[in-house]
């Protein structure tokens, strides 16, 4: 399988990091701390910090620095698990677009992967593959509830990510140690609440993620068919999908804190393979001391860069702005058919959200003339009828008018009833106008 351990041994010589994973479990939270090397992986500590829910933040808030200060990474922002049944997750194929231009392509159909409707939400997401991207789905109050959370426990956090991301993610962290998940394998995990979490990868499928209710073997079965593989595949624990840890303290169980040693893998080494984070940047933290190496390196080029600029002479500039113009040649015909691409997709749009609305404008003015039908029985008779989107204005005569508002008040279709001018009597009939304001209907 493509991206495999097995075929990337080469990394194990740049995994170099250290991360904190939480998984936000039931009224529990599951924390793991593990540094990674080319020698392997060590878990530098874990604990559970119980009933976190219901106890004040600056209660349990110490209990996690107790052990980021005992495994010396204090300087450390976790990365946090959210739990599986609040996050929507989609894994969307893109082919043919470029990967400078995922974000815009996800963003232009976000809309359609959740159920929500018009609720704000935020999502993340991560690639698998040439192609793929894993999308996590989340309500944005939710994400706003657990920020403030943490915040008020004094937790850094540097991401917010869902189990099937950091298991793709830590599946690719290099191991001293080998491992036999090369190919295709659908791996169980159980939560806290008693459901089942299934994960899986194949060929035919990058990515395959859902919980299910017990019993294990439908779970397994559906996703042995999803993913293409062989019906006796047998699947394995969670713990046995991740890279194997060289150093473990014995009183770490990984088989019951396989998510947390997920994320903590994940958070580890993100320049390897990022993980989804649904954390808006502004708020991400970051005080590994890993995040002062991108800076170095930037600045040893930028020297090299700018030596390199006053050793050449004036044709090597001209010759580069020639090469720079022929490249931005090359390019803006795709960004201008992007932006063309783009206005026609927004008037579509546009034009399919009017038809929609004038097509259920003549169905609620057929169905408030025949409430209006039912509403003025005889020997009430309507001369004028008059409907607009938000009003409806009814002359005609009545042997009396006055009751007509309290009809038209409480009738599903109408509210905000009123006379225009007086009522007028004619041969013992009352002639009326009534303006009245139309209910909104779903």
């Amino acid at each position: 399988m493509p991206g495999s351990p097995s075929r990337t041994d080469w990394r194990k010589f740049v995994a170099f990091g250290s991360g904190v994973g939480i998984e936000i479990g039931g009224n529990h939270l599951e924390v793991t701390a593990v540094r990674v090397r080319p020698n392997g992986i060590a878990v530098l500590g874990a604990t559970t910090i119980r009933d976190f829910d219901q106890r004040p933040a600056a209660q349990w808030g110490p209990e996690y620095g107790r052990l980021l200060q005992s495994a010396g990474l204090a300087h450390l922002a976790a990365t946090v698990l959210l739990p599986r049944r609040e996050v929507i997750v989609r894994h969307v194929a893109l082919p043919g677009v470029e990967a400078r231009d995922f974000d815009s392509a996800i963003a232009l159909q976000i809309d359609t992967l959740h159920p929500y409707g018009d609720e704000e939400v935020i999502y993340g997401w991560s690639r698998t593959g040439a192609s793929g991207v894993l999308i996590g789905i989340l309500r944005r109050n939710t994400l706003d509830r657990y920020a403030s959370l943490f915040a008020e426990a004094g937790i850094a956090v540097a991401s917010f990510t869902f189990s099937a991301s950091a298991i793709y993610a830590a599946h690719r962290i290099p191991s001293a140690l080998p491992q036999t998940l090369d190919a295709g394998f659908v791996a169980l995990n159980e939560s806290s609440s008693g459901t089942l979490e299934v994960y899986g990868e194949s060929s035919s499928r990058p990515v395959f993620s859902a919980e299910f209710d017990p019993p294990a073997d439908r779970a397994v079965t559906l996703a042995i068919s999803e993913l293409r593989l062989e019906p006796d595949c047998q699947a394995v624990p969670l713990d046995r999908a991740l890279p194997a840890p060289r150093l473990n303290p014995v009183s770490n169980d990984l088989a019951q804190r396989a998510l947390p040693y997920a994320a903590a893998l994940a958070g580890a080494c993100p320049w390897m393979i990022r993980s989804a984070n649904l954390l808006p940047v502004e708020q991400r933290r970051s005080n590994s001391r890993a995040m002062y190496i991108p800076t170095i390196v930037l600045g040893a080029l930028f020297l090299l860069v700018a030596g390199a600029l006053v050793v050449h002479a004036s044709w090597a500039d001209r010759r580069y702005l020639t090469n720079l113009e022929t490249q931005i040649a090359r390019v803006e015909p795709r960004a201008n058919r992007s932006a063309t691409l783009d206005r026609e997709l927004i008037h579509v749009q546009n034009r399919i959200r009017l038809l929609d609305q004038f097509r259920s404008r003549t169905r609620q003015d057929l169905e408030a003339l025949n409430g209006l039908t039912t509403l003025l029985p005889p020997p009430v008779w309507t001369g004028m009828v008059d409907l607009t989107a938000d009003s409806a204005t009814i002359a005609g005569e009545a042997d009396q008018a006055a009751p007509l508002l309290k009809m038209l008040d409480t009738s599903p279709y109408f509210q905000g009833s009123a006379f225009v001018g007086s009522i007028a009597k004619s041969a013992g009939a009352e002639q009326f106008q009534i303006r009245t304001a139309r209910r909104p209907r779903p």
